[in-house]
């Protein structure tokens, strides 16, 4: 890949990333109800779904979303209906303050770092619009004349890096600006906010077309 070529690319996966959607309201959802530390672990999940997007469009088997309306509409309810699930989860989330400065909460346990690794995996692989997306994309920065292994490794990893460092931007924001909040009633609508927005994105998903 030309270098110039991959600055493009780079920039088209930092807008990409930065967009809101669902990953960044998964990963200030865990920022909020968890802290920095402990929330961070959603930004690996949210990580490792990317990559899972970007094999499955470099093995070509995205192209069965874009042929098939019954694999796309499964896909689709399926990573749908899981956003509403967040969003009700978030809802009914208990309005308690963030505690992220004691020694004990300076790591997660297991259960709640492997909860949301997959909430954080789930979200992004489940997304048959950043399939569809991807499969619109990359052809622009792939050279068919060229060893193709290496171009999508260079894809992955620079899409990765860059997921990685923005969604655990958005932890941070979430953990540090809205930890601020301490009263109940405030934390009790923040989860409601967040609540709503997952539901949204499910929505919006619902709404999703197969391309003609």
């Amino acid at each position: 890949m030309e270098f110039n070529t991959w600055l493009t690319f780079l920039a088209a996966a930092v807008a990409i990333s930065l967009s809101p959607g669902p990953g960044a309201i998964a990963a200030m959802g865990a920022g909020l109800n968890h802290g920095f530390r402990r929330g961070q672990v959603i930004a690996f999940g949210l990580l490792m779904g990317v990559w899972t997007q970007t094999l499955v469009v470099g093995f070509g088997l995205g192209m069965l979303l874009t042929t098939s309306e019954l694999a796309f509409s499964v896909v689709k309810w399926v990573g749908a209906l899981y956003l509403v699930w967040l969003g009700v989860q978030q809802w009914r989330a208990p309005a308690r303050p963030l505690v992220t400065e004691a020694p004990a909460e300076a790591a997660p346990d297991a259960h709640l770092a492997r909860t949301l690794f997959l909430r954080g995996w789930t979200v992004n692989a489940l997304n048959p619009k950043g399939t569809v997306f991807l499969i619109a994309v990359l052809p622009q920065f792939v050279d068919a004349s060229r060893p193709l292994l290496a171009q999508y490794a260079t894809i992955g990893a620079t899409f990765g890096v860059v997921e990685m460092v923005v969604m655990s931007g958005y932890v941070a924001l979430a953990a540090r600006v809205l930890g601020l909040l301490r009263q109940p009633r405030q934390i009790l609508w923040m989860n409601r906010t967040f609540g709503s927005l997952f539901v949204a994105a499910g929505a919006l998903l619902a709404t999703f077309k197969r391309a003609a």
